[in-house]
């Protein structure tokens, strides 16, 4: 399985870091980090980054095959151009591809309130099949630390994904 992880705006971008890290080993990881998702990282992970300027990239062409890609954390500006179809740098083009190739295709978006205009974009791109999976939690896995809240909304990414995890309490 190949998936892509990127991440776009600089907050909460600890959280699509930490879905890499999460990922097996077994899975092809392929990683895109826009500009403003630069200035924090801090460490390098061991996967494959791509050049968010690089619209000639592997990951930007069908024909590669990627499986899946997830935005985390998706800025307003990020999902606005998905859901109007500009491909104007590495993420947007390979998410394109992702909803032309009819991919799984997962978008977080991290601000909140949502504007009337957001929850418009989301819509659209919802009817179009791409899952809207704001980082949120839920109060029944029992979470007492930020890194098992983070672990409850990974987990929930994942299971979008059909990868197996034990990253948080299931309902029971």
């Amino acid at each position: 399985m190949k998936i892509v992880v990127a991440t776009s705006g600089a907050s909460g971008v600890n959280l699509g870091l930490k879905t890499l890290k999460l990922l097996p080993n077994t899975i092809e990881k392929h990683f895109i980090m826009s500009k403003n998702s630069k200035i924090v990282l801090d460490k390098e992970m061991g996967i494959t980054e791509h050049d968010n300027e690089d619209i000639s990239a592997s990951i930007a062409s069908g024909s590669f095959g990627t499986d899946a890609m997830i935005i985390a954390p998706c800025s307003m500006n990020t999902l606005a151009k998905v859901a109007c179809g500009i491909s104007d740098n590495l993420i947007t083009r390979t998410a394109a591809v992702m909803i032309k190739e009819q991919k799984k295709l997962i978008l977080a978006p991290r601000e909140m309130p949502f504007s009337a205009i957001a929850l418009e974009n989301m819509q659209k791109l919802a009817t179009l099949g791409v899952i809207i999976a704001p980082p949120v939690m839920a109060y029944y896995s029992e979470q007492q630390t930020l890194d098992e809240m983070e672990n409850f909304i990974i987990g929930k990414w994942f299971d979008l994904l059909g990868i197996e995890n034990n990253l948080y309490k299931r309902w029971e």
